[in-house]
C-alpha cells in the first residue's frame, strides 16, 4: 500500500504555499490566478490525503496548524528542488553547461578553427571542451560510438553513418630552413622540391602528409626521401631549422614562429576541411557548436548566430513551473 504523501501532487504544493504566504484562500487565488474556490477544494484535498489539518480557517483568514507549520519547509523545499532541477535542465538545453568532446586533424594555432573554437568558448564558457588528436579512421569510429561529438578532418572523403559539411579551405605551406636557396621565392612549384628530403611526424597528420607528397613527387617522377619521426608537430620544425629535411604545414600553422624557419606557400594547393559527425548526437553543446560553424562558413556574424539560437532555444524552453489545476 502506498503511503498518502505519495499522492500529493504538484498543485497541491503551490495552492498551500500561496495560502500560506497570503494567510487568505481568497488573496492566494488572486496571487497564482485561480479561483477562490479551487484554492479551497485543492487545499481540503490535501489535507485528506495526508490525514492532518493545515490550516485554521477564521472569518478573516487562514492560519497554519502545527500539521502545516511542519509541512511548510518540506513544501518549499520540495517546489525550490524542483524548480532548481528545471534550470539545470533548461540551461543544458541552451547549451550553457554540458560536455563537448572534439576531434582535431588540423592545427589550432589560427585560422577558422581556432576563430570557432575561441566564439564558442566566449559564449558558452560554462560548456567543457574536450579536443582529442588523432587520425581520421580513429576519430570517425569513435563518434559512431559517441565517443566523440564531432571531428574536424582534411579532405572531402565521405564516411558511411556519418553527416559532414565542407567548412573552409588552407593552403599548404612548405617549411624551409631559413638559408635555403628557395627562400627567396615568395611562392614555390612542385617541380622545385622534386630532389628535396623531407621529414613528417609519426603522430597525426604525418601519415597523410606523408601520403601527399608520394603522390604529388610521383607525378613528377620522382621518389622522394621521407623521413619519419617520433616527435609531435612543434618538435619537428626545429628539425627542419638544423637541416634534417623539409615538411609540409597546413596556413593555419604558419603563425607558429620558430627560429631558423620560413614557410612558402605551394602553388595551387589548397586542403579542404569538414566538420563529420553523428545525426543521431543530440547533444545540445554539439549542436551549438555545428551551428555556429555552419554560421562561421556562410560568413555569418558570431553575435547573429548565437543571438538566432538563444531566442530559439529561450522560445522552446520552460521560464517557470506552472501551476496544473484549472
Amino acid at each position: 500500500m502506498r503511503k498518502r504523501c505519495e499522492l500529493v501532487e504538484l498543485r497541491h504544493l503551490h495552492c498551500f504555499l500561496a495560502a500560506a504566504e497570503h494567510g487568505s484562500f481568497r488573496k492566494a487565488a488572486l496571487a497564482i490566478g485561480l479561483q477562490q474556490s479551487t484554492i479551497s477544494r485543492c487545499i481540503r484535498d490535501l489535507e485528506d490525503r495526508m490525514g492532518a489539518s493545515l490550516f485554521h480557517r477564521h472569518s478573516y483568514g487562514v492560519r497554519l496548524t502545527n500539521a502545516g507549520g511542519r509541512f511548510l519547509p518540506r513544501a518549499r523545499q520540495i517546489i525550490r528542488s524542483l524548480g532548481e532541477g528545471a534550470a539545470e535542465v533548461s540551461s543544458m538545453g541552451r547549451s550553457e553547461q554540458g560536455r563537448i568532446r572534439i576531434g582535431l586533424y588540423s592545427s589550432i594555432a589560427s585560422g577558422f578553427l581556432a576563430e570557432l573554437l575561441s566564439n564558442y568558448g566566449r559564449w558558452h564558457s560554462r560548456v567543457d571542451v574536450e579536443l582529442v588528436d588523432g587520425n581520421p579512421y580513429d576519430h570517425v569510429a569513435a563518434i559512431r560510438q559517441f565517443e566523440l561529438d564531432i571531428a574536424f578532418l582534411t579532405g572531402s572523403k565521405e564516411w558511411s553513418g556519418c553527416e559532414q559539411i565542407h567548412l573552409w579551405s588552407e593552403r599548404i605551406f612548405i617549411v624551409l630552413p631559413d638559408n635555403h636557396a628557395l627562400v627567396p621565392q615568395t611562392e614555390l612549384i612542385w617541380q622545385q622540391l622534386a630532389t628535396e628530403a623531407f621529414i613528417v611526424s609519426e603522430a597525426p597528420p604525418g601519415q597523410e602528409i606523408h601520403d601527399h607528397l608520394v603522390r604529388r613527387l610521383a607525378d613528377l617522377g620522382s621518389h622522394p626521401t621521407i623521413h619519419v619521426h617520433s616527435v609531435g608537430r612543434d618538435n619537428l620544425l626545429p628539425l627542419v631549422a638544423i637541416g634534417r629535411g623539409l615538411t609540409l604545414v597546413s596556413e593555419a600553422m604558419t603563425v607558429a614562429q620558430f627560429p631558423g624557419i620560413v614557410y612558402r606557400p605551394i602553388k595551387d594547393e589548397i586542403l579542404p576541411f569538414s566538420a563529420v559527425w553523428s545525426p543521431a548526437n543530440d547533444n545540445p553543446a554539439f549542436r551549438r557548436l555545428l551551428n555556429m560553424a555552419k554560421g562561421k562558413a556562410m560568413g555569418q556574424p558570431n553575435d547573429t548566430v548565437n543571438q538566432g539560437d538563444q531566442e530559439l532555444t529561450s522560445a522552446a524552453s520552460p521560464s517557470q513551473i506552472r501551476d496544473p489545476s484549472p
